[in-house]
């Protein structure tokens, strides 16, 4: 942290973000232009499938937001975040900070990651054994194959527990939440029937909601699957529960565009409230006090960290498969 600090890694980067922010609700603004300047139209596909890259972009800029990486202030932070999040990309701002909070207390840690409750896939042996369904224990079967297709319902699995953190209790400012979330679906809704005629209009909200998770899911996924998954009693201090559990993709800046930052995972979770440009910078800061005190640094490319998470996933579900025979 001194290190760190003394860097000025954690001062904030107004000027890199009101770039992004300006930049991106233009490209927002332009997605929408293009739907409604197209028509009638099958091409309205390619811009459903720009929307979905939006879309991903714009929940980047929310993750910044609900780690205050953003501005100072904590005000400020949540309204970029209700802007982005709830009325942008109709995903609850509030539900998912508390969620993504719990994670990085606990990364990767069994009872208390809450990335890990996901009902339709095992992360570990005894998630697998313990499915009891039989669609369930099918998925866990096979979740090597049906990890990616999965990730086209990753969208409607996020609107769906937005809606229900606003009508259920406890969610904070729950006013402006919902009134958010509801000029979404409404603006969302109402230029699909304006603009599209009914099959076209449900074909492209399939699309883009599907590619959206999609490419939502491919940026989360190689930073902890397929990573050692701590027992909820585990003791180990805060620099290797979070350096151990994490995993680094390396790249050039495309990579760090494509991913919004989250490939500088392990930074990441050691500052959350870094502004993301730091992140490469702190990096080698990182590394070197992670070889002095003989802790693992796992880096490695994109394509590679996809292939460890899958591999351990098929892994997770052998004994289903053993049983099965």
């Amino acid at each position: 942290m001194r290190r760190v600090k003394a860097a000025g890694l954690l001062d904030r980067r107004r000027g890199y973000y009101w770039t992004r922010i300006v930049v991106t609700g233009g490209l927002l603004a332009a997605g929408w232009a293009a739907f409604v300047m197209v028509g009638d139209s099958w091409w309205q596909l390619a811009v459903a499938a720009f929307l979905a890259v939006v879309f991903t972009q714009i929940g980047f800029l929310g993750h910044d937001a609900g780690h205050r990486q953003i501005f100072t202030s904590k005000r400020a932070n949540y309204v970029a975040g209700l802007l982005h999040g709830n009325l942008a990309i109709g995903l609850s701002f509030g539900w998912w900070v508390d969620k993504h909070n719990r994670h990085h207390a606990n990364p990767n840690t069994e009872d208390k990651d809450p990335d890990l409750a996901i009902g339709a896939l095992a992360f570990t042996t005894g998630q697998a054994v313990a499915k009891q369904g039989r669609v369930t224990r099918f998925i866990a079967r096979r979740q090597r194959y049906l990890f990616v297709p999965l990730l086209l319902l990753e969208a409607v699995q996020l609107h769906v527990s937005s809606v229900q953190a606003v009508i259920g209790r406890g969610l904070r400012n729950r006013a402006w939440e919902a009134t958010f979330l509801g000029l979404h679906a409404a603006g969302y809704l109402t230029v699909m029937l304006l603009v599209l005629p009914p099959v076209k209009a449900v074909v492209f909200v399939v699309v883009q909601q599907a590619l959206f998770g999609l490419y939502l899911g491919c940026s989360f996924a190689p930073n902890h699957k397929g990573m050692p998954i701590l027992a909820a009693d585990d003791r180990s201090d805060f620099l290797r529960r979070q350096v151990l559990t994490s995993r680094n993709v390396r790249g050039t800046w495309l990579v760090d565009l494509a991913l919004g930052g989250l490939n500088y995972q392990i930074e990441h979770h050691l500052f959350p409230s870094m502004p993301r440009p730091n992140l490469r910078r702190s990096q080698p800061i990182v590394r070197a006090f992670c070889e002095q005190r003989g802790v693992s640094y796992c880096e490695t490319t994109l394509l590679r960290s996809y292939s460890q998470a899958l591999h351990h996933l098929h892994d997770v579900g052998r004994p289903l498969r053993v049983t099965r025979r």
